[in-house]
């Protein structure tokens, strides 16, 4: 199965240099004869397709003293994997007529160990190694299950790599094993540290925890981990105390340094991204002295180890792991372990003996029948024995070895099994597995989706448990379920509690871990050189901004600082209170006068257009253009509707209607009366002899006049609203003690355009009126639409300076003020007149008065 061309020589040279076992090189022509053997498998099968298996089933490599005072090492994983085969073996659905096998390691968390077995599941065992043509290159095993660590992996990745043997690791969870062009035939049924580093820092600032203390694997796991962590920690506010790494094999003095560390820091949360071996070493050096009570926060690496449970450091301790599912049928598995099928193994013969505290048969030395150790009978049942074996409740990291063994069994199955036109399976047992046909695999079991993606990580995302170590009813320290994390939910929700937390002491308020409290009010925070920014002084200070009428006396030691821009100090300055808010609201007296007052002008309006309306075939309204007199009401009421929209809190939308109808509105207006006026010099005009001009200027021609003069403020009003257009601000450099919301121009230069122009107009209306006013007529409007210009030019003149030095709300009160007054002043000047002579003096609204034929007097 070797897809690669290294020979078997260089394996064996490679092997020769670990120094793994004695060999004799006795070289001929064509092939060499290892004298010696490797290190035993702990668990064989036979089968057409071979996995291996590579566990950490125990934690250092040393020789097993059956001193029958400890507990025995869990051997879950491999017995899972074993189970997981047996199960895909009896099925006829996956791999039918074919038998899986398998080949099993005990790595005993050492990179030497794991790198050992790799070569051996790579090379096999045979006794002579051909190094010439005819090596038929055929690896030992289709694909390899392991290792339990991420340091272990990578070691063996880089030798099965080589010959394309796929890996699939069910707990190496190193960020680093993504890259498939270092690890391109590396795949794991658990998710990146990415993700964990993700939840953990979530966990920190759930809880609050701003000043913490970071210990890490001096391992691939242990550092890419914790960088991990730290960069997302950063960017959450959180500082770190110290971050120290160390390994279980560092010398003594340097794992009491780090002890030190972590006793006399000020932080009382720990993150430990490390594995179970290593936190061992710590804890056993922790436990030498007192310190004060920690908050420890775990990766799943040491999270669910039962042996750490022994540590009483730990109660209280938070931290990540897997998630558990059932695997029906497992537990029976286990307990149907018999005295036989143990002896057949080192591996479940050391458990049951260390299980039972006695000696399988062939095993008894003489010395050992001197020393009084007791013979297994045989009879022995796991049935009555309560220990971590037995316990399948925490099913979590052993899931993964069965999804592994699974993943690997759907990928054979794609490769070796074709359909016949019957419909029956034809497996080729000749196919070799390739490493990208895992991904490929898409399948369920026992209701949990199996996938990989490019990176050979889980496709489904990552989803943890989190874990509490509380104290149960008995005194004992057990692995409860409080919560979980899930990625794939939106930021800031992944975390869910689903029950209380207990914590140190069984307390159950969230334990403190800062690096200064809260600075008392009249303090400020002033950074400590070199310290984090969680770690300040709190020192005196006062407000920078100081009355007039207030003497404040600077003491020593006494810093004067600004409050935010939208706070104000209070009378003690200890505080800083929220600036009020300045505008001109509905609901204050000032607001409710210039809103009485638009809609009163607006129902004046409304009232005249009914006198007008009513009496319109009158001669007084006839004589003076009825359409463009209702035209002018029309924009009347506008322009009284219009200083509505500068009242009440600015938004964007207002800023923009309240100056853009204000100019549109006027502007209409204006060039009503502007036509009006102009009507009236061509009327008089129209009666010289031979004169048709009236026929020129007829109401069509009127009505484009107005619609002429209206369109150049529209255009002018458009580029406003579509180049700068005003928008709300806070003007808070106009009072330091309140806060002004007001309209910004957005272009200073459109807005004096829009009242240009409506000035412009006002002028040229002013100026014909004024050349009219002593037309020979009873009733000459032009004598009161000069009155009404010489009006609207006085109150928009005085507004001019007023506007540009009024403060805040009263200079939108002082714009609503010009609008009513000079729509007021038009209404009056123009309509009252008529509605005086309509109502009050009927006997004069006849065409004979209003042609000077009978004497009229003087309004």
């Amino acid at each position: 199965m070797w897809k690669s061309k290294v020979p078997s020589l260089t394996v064996f040279l490679i092997h020769w240099v670990l120094g793994f076992q004695s060999v004799v090189w006795k070289e001929t022509s064509a092939s060499c004869r290892l004298q010696g053997t490797f290190n035993p498998h702990v668990l064989y099968m036979e089968g057409d397709f071979v996995i291996g298996g590579v566990f950490s089933l125990h934690p250092t490599v040393r020789i097993v003293e059956h001193n029958y005072t400890r507990q025995p090492e869990p051997t879950h994983f491999a017995r899972a994997m074993e189970f997981a085969i047996k199960e895909i073996n009896s099925k006829q659905d996956l791999l039918p007529n074919i038998t899986l096998g398998y080949q099993m390691h005990d790595s005993c968390t050492a990179i030497p160990m794991a790198v050992n077995a790799a070569f051996q599941l790579a090379n096999g065992q045979d006794a002579e190694i051909v190094t010439d043509a005819s090596c038929p290159k055929v690896a030992s095993v289709a694909a390899v299950v392991g290792d339990s660590t991420s340091a272990s992996s990578i070691g063996m990745s880089r030798i099965l790599g080589l010959f394309g043997i796929p890996q699939v690791s069910h707990f190496a969870t190193c960020s680093c094993l993504s890259n498939k062009q270092q690890y391109p035939t590396f795949f794991r049924t658990v998710p990146s540290d990415n993700f964990q580093a993700a939840a953990l820092a979530q966990v920190v600032k759930y809880f609050g925890w701003k000043w913490i203390g970071a210990v890490r694997s001096n391992t691939d796991y242990g550092n890419s981990g914790m960088a991990s962590f730290l960069r997302v920690a950063e960017k959450e506010g959180i500082c770190i105390e110290y971050s120290v790494a160390f390994v279980k094999t560092d010398p003594l003095r340097k794992v009491k340094q780090i002890a030190d560390i972590i006793r006399h820091s000020t932080a009382r949360v720990i993150v430990a991204f490390v594995q179970g071996s290593d936190l061992r070493v710590l804890l056993s050096e922790l436990i030498k002295e007192p310190q004060p009570r920690l908050q420890w926060i775990g990766s799943e690496g040491w999270m669910i180890e039962p042996d750490l449970l022994n540590f009483g450091l730990f109660s209280g301790a938070i931290g990540f792991s897997f998630e558990a599912f059932a695997m029906p049928g497992f537990r029976q598995f286990l307990l149907d372990l018999s005295a036989i099928e143990a002896s057949q193994t080192s591996l479940l013969k050391e458990f049951w003996e260390d299980t039972f505290g006695c000696k399988l048969q062939g095993e008894i030395t003489q010395m050992g029948l001197e020393q009084g150790v007791r013979v297994c009978t045989g009879s022995e049942n796991l049935n009555n024995v309560n220990s971590f074996f037995t316990d399948t409740s925490q099913m979590r990291v052993v899931n993964m070895v069965y999804k592994a063994t699974y993943a690997i069994a759907h990928a054979l199955h794609g490769v070796v099994c074709n359909s016949r036109q019957q419909g029956l399976p034809n497996c080729n047992k000749s196919m070799i597995l390739e490493p990208h046909q895992l991904k490929k695999v898409n399948f369920t079991v026992n209701g949990y989706s199996v996938m990989f993606n490019s990176n050979g990580d889980p496709a489904n995302g990552a989803i943890y448990e989190l874990i509490n170590w509380q104290v149960s009813k008995e005194g004992k320290l057990q692995f409860v379920t409080v919560g979980h994390y899930d990625a794939s939910q939106p930021k800031d929700h992944e975390l869910r509690l689903i029950r209380n937390i207990t914590w140190l002491d069984g307390r159950t308020e969230v334990p403190a871990s800062v690096c200064n409290e809260n600075c008392p009010p009249g303090t400020r925070k002033a950074a400590q050189k070199g310290k984090p920014i969680c770690c300040y002084d709190c020192v005196a200070w006062l407000m920078l901004y100081i009355p007039p009428s207030t003497t404040i006396k600077i003491k020593i030691n006494t810093y004067c600082v600004s409050c935010p821009d939208e706070f104000w100090p209070n009378s003690q300055r200890d505080k800083c209170l929220p600036k009020p808010i300045e505008f001109l609201a509905w609901d204050e007296v000032l607001g409710i006068i210039l809103t009485v007052c638009s809609i009163t002008g607006t129902c004046m309006v409304v009232a005249v257009t009914g006198i007008f309306y009513r009496h319109r075939t009158s001669p007084i309204v006839r004589a003076n253009n009825s359409e463009l007199s209702f035209l002018l009401l029309f924009s009347l009421t506008l322009c009284f509707l219009c200083s509505l929209t500068f009242i009440g809190r600015p938004t964007e939308s207002s800023c923009m209607l309240r100056h853009t109808a204000f100019g549109i509105t006027f502007v209409l207006c204006i060039s009503c009366i502007l036509v009006k006026t102009i009507v009236v010099l061509m009327a008089f005009r129209a009666t010289l002899p031979g004169s048709n001009v009236m026929k020129l200027f007829g109401p069509p021609q009127q009505r484009m006049t107005v619609v002429g003069f209206s369109s150049v403020q529209v255009l002018v009003c458009i580029l406003w609203l579509v180049l700068s257009p005003p928008f709300p601000i806070k003007n808070m450099s106009h009072y330091k003690e309140r806060i002004i919301l007001e309209c910004n121009l957005g272009s200073a230069g459109a807005f004096w355009a829009v009242l240009g122009y409506i000035g412009l107009l006002a002028v040229l209306c002013f100026v014909l009126a004024f050349l009219a006013r002593k037309l020979p007529d009873n009733f000459n409007e032009a004598k009161f639409i000069t009155f009404s210009m010489l009006i609207f030019c006085a109150v928009w003149i005085t507004f001019i300076p007023a506007y540009v030095s009024s403060p805040g709300k009263f200079t939108v009160a002082l714009e609503i003020f010009a609008i009513l007054a000079s729509s007021f002043g038009l209404m009056t000047c123009i309509y009252f007149p008529k509605c005086y002579i309509i109502l009050l003096k009927p006997e004069q609204n006849t065409k004979k008065h209003l042609m000077g034929k009978v004497p009229s007097k003087s309004l």
